[in-house]
């Protein structure tokens, strides 16, 4: 049997087994009940939870790749990037805090990163700078998409019972919190604008703009 899996069936269960459970019930057991094998049959193949994760998280920064566009701006890059991560992120339960902190396990997405950084270069935008650029959008998607993916529980988050908690005597606090309720896209639109614009504004006094 355990010469029948491949990493790539094993990842495309455990992408399953996570949308059903989530990270916390994604575990080898749970896994290899998935494949119908024994437990000891997927360690042919990952050593470990975190060696299933970082293949996993391999695969959503491949696919992030593939989305990727050759953008003439700096910010448009950013931009689609970080739009890009949001999508593949919500694909998944509790897709932000399986994937974000997961190593690379194939070199070539790494190697497929010099083109891009040759490019920018050539543009005037140091390597540091563009490392520090995409690092801040990442950071940023990474801690809106797990706070997006933990509001979704209703009996939680409502703005309603905020309302009544707060009362009509603090109007600011009540208004701040329709501010903070709004729709998902249309906050990550804003709030990504904000980032990317104060984030490539150093990108431009590097190129003499």
């Amino acid at each position: 049997m355990p010469g029948k899996l491949t990493r790539q069936i094993i990842v495309d269960a455990a992408f399953e087994v996570l949308d059903d459970v989530g990270i916390d019930g994604l575990t080898v057991r749970a896994l290899a009940t998935r494949l119908g094998v024994k437990a000891p049959a997927l360690y042919w193949h990952v050593k470990s939870k975190q060696d299933l994760l970082d293949e996993m998280g391999t695969e959503v920064a491949r696919r992030i790749a593939r989305r990727s566009v050759d953008a003439d701006d700096f910010a448009d890059a950013l931009r689609v990037y970080a739009e890009t991560m949001r999508t593949e992120y919500l694909r998944h339960r509790d897709g932000a805090r399986t994937f974000s902190g997961t190593a690379l396990t194939d070199p070539e997405m790494l190697r497929g990163q010099e083109d891009g950084l040759r490019r920018w270069r050539d543009r005037g935008i140091s390597v540091e700078r563009v490392v520090d650029a995409f690092e801040i959008v990442t950071a940023f998607v990474v801690g809106f998409v797990i706070e997006e993916q933990e509001r979704t529980d209703e009996s939680r988050y409502s703005l309603q019972r905020r309302d009544a908690a707060v009362g009509p005597e603090y109007p600011l606090v009540v208004d701040a919190g329709h501010h903070i309720f709004r729709p998902a896209q249309e906050r990550f639109d804003a709030q990504l604008g904000v980032v990317v614009d104060a984030v490539a504004q150093g990108t431009r006094s590097d190129m003499g703009q």
